[in-house]
């Protein structure tokens, strides 16, 4: 029999259990539209509806007016006003409210003398990320409070020593879920090849049915290519999935070439069938190879920059970041999606990942053969 016939026969058969096993049919086609779907919607980067308080000790029209400006923002959710300060304390401490603005007597005064009128802001810096946003925010406000002020009064805005003429390229709006989304397909893409490859061979193990393949005439390499080619095919399905709902239901834009992108997938491909291959060697059972993704999964996902920008790692860390296929695929994702990068501008992602993900697979087929042997 053919070579590549066997291959077929071998991969006819994962077919037709996978078909029959009813697990595998939602967890490829519901698990990662419900994950993209949850993960786009949670995972965010805009910081908004932040529970405020105010105490205001002042009580004039132009205290209340700040505060109709603070609560006019789309990023302060005014919940409390307070009449003493024991009671904006208790707030904070309750983790009711995340900020706090107390307005002191006498700050109509100092505006209409022409004096710097005094605010007091508190934050809650138990999350430092949404303290420090929240911060930015206020000052943003009494910035633009401070000249609505000077336009009444002299009926022209302030001088400015830098006229800064701001533009943003690539996500003119600063949309997180831009940004977030591709990163979210990777991830969703790594995480679904990774489980059904390790899950098929492991499988077999449990059941008992790999000792019968080893002692047919099919040869090892066979065997492998067998196990691995049906899950390329259900991992480029799922990327079709994934990215009809990514561009239809978030509505992101992909600016750049879809061909290239799918083409480029399959690269990162090589690498989460890879380390899905590993982990069926060295998983007796499907519970073993679950903890093992898990184990992988974490620190890809901490170390890829899909969260956290890897400048901001100790240069250690970093350099453990050159090890992980996420990091190249998701820049390559991103780039892709938000700035149309073409192969030129990506080949430095592109030869990375391509070693990455021979040399995992190559790797783990050795391993894998050794185990069979």
């Amino acid at each position: 029999m053919p070579v590549w016939s066997r291959i077929f026969n071998i991969a006819r058969k994962e077919f037709l259990q996978f078909r029959r096993d009813r697990r595998l049919l939602p967890m490829v086609i519901f698990a990662p539209v419900f994950q993209l779907v949850i993960y786009g919607y949670a995972i965010s980067t805009t910081i908004a509806n932040i529970d405020t308080s105010v105490y205001d000790l002042d009580r004039t029209q132009e205290s209340r007016e700040l505060i109709s400006t603070i609560t006019a923002s789309r990023y302060f959710r005014f919940k409390y006003l307070v009449a003493n300060f024991r009671s904006l304390d208790e707030l904070i401490n309750r983790g009711s409210v995340t900020a706090a603005v107390v307005i002191p007597t006498g700050f109509a005064k100092d505006l209409s003398r022409g004096t710097a009128a005094q605010v007091q802001v508190i934050v809650d810096g138990s999350d430092p990320n949404t303290a420090t946003t929240a911060l930015g925010y206020m000052q943003a406000i009494f910035r633009s409070y401070s000249e609505n002020i000077i336009i009444k009064r002299f009926g022209r805005p302030p001088p400015s020593g830098v006229d800064a003429r701001i533009r943003v390229w690539y996500n003119p709006t600063l949309e997180s879920k831009n940004y977030m989304v591709p990163g979210i397909i990777a991830f969703v893409l790594m995480q679904i090849t990774m489980i059904l490859t390790a899950f098929s061979i492991v499988r077999e193990k449990e059941l008992g049915t790999i000792e019968q393949l080893i002692v047919t005439p099919i040869r090892k390499h066979e065997l492998i290519l067998g196990k691995v080619l049906p899950y390329v095919a259900i991992g480029y399905l799922d990327i079709f999935l994934i990215l009809l709902v990514g561009t239809r239901a978030f509505r992101v834009p992909v600016t750049g070439s879809i061909v290239l992108l799918l083409l480029l997938s399959g690269l990162f491909l090589l690498s989460a069938l890879g380390i899905g291959l590993f982990i069926s060697t060295v998983s007796r059972n499907q519970q073993q190879a679950m903890m093992a993704i898990s184990f992988i999964m974490m620190p890809s996902f901490l170390l890829s920059g899909f969260f956290f920008p890897i400048a901001n790692m100790p240069p250690v860390i970093q350099a453990l970041t050159y090890t992980i296929p996420l990091r190249y695929y998701l820049n390559i994702v991103r780039g892709i999606f938000l700035k149309g990068t073409g192969v030129t501008l990506l080949w430095n992602q592109i030869a990375p990942l391509t070693a990455l993900g021979i040399i995992i697979l190559v790797l783990s087929v050795v391993w894998f053969r050794k185990k069979l042997e």
